[in-house]
Formats: C-alpha cells, sequence, structure tokens
C-alpha cells in the first residue's frame, strides 16, 4: 500500500504566518503529501495556496470542528496517514518523511514530535543566549498532572541538550501536532467540538489510552512553534479564557473525583467574588 499523508491545519485571521509555513514544506524530501487548510476566518482573504493544498472554507464553531472538516475531507479522499498541526510553525526538510515513517511503524497510535520555541518566540526572552535560540524545547513529551488538572510539557523551557532524544510512550501529546493512521481515527472518531480551543487534543489523548491506543513521543519529528500566535500569544486574553474554561470541562471529564471537587469549589469561589466586587 501506498503511504499517502493529509495534513490538517486550520487558519483563523492570521493569514500572515502561512508563507513561511508553506516555504518549509516546498523543500520536503518527500513530496507525497497534501495539506487541507480550514479556513475559520471571519473574513475570508483571497490567498495563492500552493499546488499541494485544499482549501476548505468553514464557519468560526472552534479548532476541533475546523480539525474534523479537514480530517473528513482527508477521509473521504483515502489518505491514510493523517497530522492535525497548527500552521504557526516551520519544519526541516525531512519532516514528512520521517513522520510518515513513524506512523506506519506504529499503527493504532498517535504520534507527536519534538517541538521547539521558533527563535524570537520564547517565553522568557531573558534567559537564553543567541547561540540557544531555536533550541528551546516547547515539548518533548506530556504530562497529565490530575491533582492539579492540567497537561504540562516535558523539557518547557530547556535548551535542548539530547536529554529527551529517546522514542518512549508519553501520557499527552499536544495538538500542535498530532498524528496517526486512518484506522486510529475510524477507532476513537472525530475530535470533541464542545471544547472550542484549548484541550481538545488532551480529550482525544484521553479518550485514545482509555481505548487501548498507545501514544508517543518521536524526537526525530522536529518542528519549531512560535507559540499561540493564532489567539494573540501566550497569556492573552482569549487564551487565558478558553484554557481556564476548558480545563474545568476535562477535568470534569476525566479527573479523579477529588480533583473534581476541588475544580467544582474553585469555580464556585470565583463565582461568589465575582458578585461581590459587582455589590462594591
Amino acid at each position: 500500500m501506498s503511504h499517502t499523508l493529509a495534513i490538517v491545519t486550520v487558519v483563523y485571521n492570521n493569514y500572515t504566518i502561512l508563507s513561511n509555513y508553506f516555504k518549509t514544506f516546498d523543500v520536503q524530501t518527500d513530496l507525497d503529501f497534501r495539506i487541507y487548510v480550514v479556513d475559520l476566518s471571519d473574513e475570508k482573504k483571497d490567498y495563492d495556496y500552493p499546488r499541494y493544498v485544499t482549501y476548505i472554507p468553514g464557519k468560526n464553531k472552534g479548532y476541533a470542528h475546523g480539525a474534523n472538516l479537514g480530517i473528513h475531507q482527508a477521509l473521504n479522499d483515502r489518505y491514510n496517514l493523517l497530522a492535525v498541526m497548527n500552521c504557526d510553525v516551520e519544519v526541516p526538510s525531512q519532516f514528512v518523511e520521517k513522520l510518515k515513517k513513524s506512523i506506519v511503524s506504529h499503527p493504532l497510535s498517535l504520534i507527536g514530535g519534538k517541538i521547539y520555541y521558533g527563535a524570537g518566540y520564547e517565553y522568557h526572552k531573558d534567559r537564553y543566549t543567541k547561540h540557544d535560540l531555536g533550541t528551546v524545547l516547547w515539548y518533548a513529551g506530556g504530562i497529565n498532572d490530575w491533582r492539579n488538572c492540567v497537561t504540562n510539557h516535558r523539557g518547557v523551557d530547556e535548551v535542548d541538550h539530547g536529554q529527551f532524544n529517546q522514542f518512549e510512550k508519553t501520557d499527552f501529546i499536544t495538538g500542535c501536532l498530532m498524528a496517526y493512521d486512518a484506522d486510529t481515527s475510524l477507532k476513537l472518531g472525530l475530535w470533541d467540538e464542545e471544547y472550542f480551543l484549548y484541550y481538545e487534543d488532551a480529550d482525544y489523548c484521553e479518550r485514545a489510552k482509555r481505548t487501548g491506543v498507545s501514544l508517543y513521543y518521536d524526537p526525530s519529528v522536529i518542528l519549531w512553534h512560535k507559540n499561540a500566535q493564532s489567539t494573540g500569544g501566550s497569556g492573552s486574553t482569549i487564551h487565558t479564557q478558553y484554557q481556564k474554561k476548558n480545563r474545568l470541562r476535562f477535568g470534569l471529564k476525566y479527573a479523579p473525583l477529588r480533583t473534581k471537587i476541588h475544580l467544582i469549589k474553585n469555580e464556585v469561589g470565583a463565582f461568589l467574588n465575582s458578585l461581590c466586587k459587582c455589590d462594591e
């Protein structure tokens, strides 16, 4: 069987990030791929997409909705390898080749790669030398902290010295890049659109584990991420708002009972505080 890769990426208003994204796909060593660009922008603009792009316009019903539109079309087009990824990234020339190899070698699995901050997009900008830029880790495997109901990125903000170069199982894969075969997609179904933005990847991972699907971190699959550029940057109002809301949704769905009680108490406390401020 010929292994053909469909890459699904969602665009929302920020078209400026696309040029560098596509430049890195223009020079791939393996050209047997297609990118499905799902455009959820409020006011869609004309863009000169490369020949390997299938354009799908849609309404802004959230990131998971956009991902599902692309996945559905790719499966209809009979692609047997899938990757959902951000478009605020750049990839090396062997990205497609190595990603396809990893998916094919690990059927019925979810695959994540080694993700660096794009140079200049580090969260702690004063912590690194010029030589470090482009080698600061954003994700090198994931860990679910059920006590606090957060998904942690292993190695985040560390300079890469090869400390996470081992292929291994992981607990959480970020939606910045999540890859799998068509059989896995058919087994797990589509992404949960109730999340709208953030934690939809954590939900998909947890659903996978509870269905017997393994999660793997593959350090040979590399990309550079310009963190949160589609939502105003890390720490923006929209970023914080949806992180908080969907952390609660995710926790109430999957977390241990003690954590669920803690989340509910915090939510009630925050609501009461807001009432008190309104009365002042």
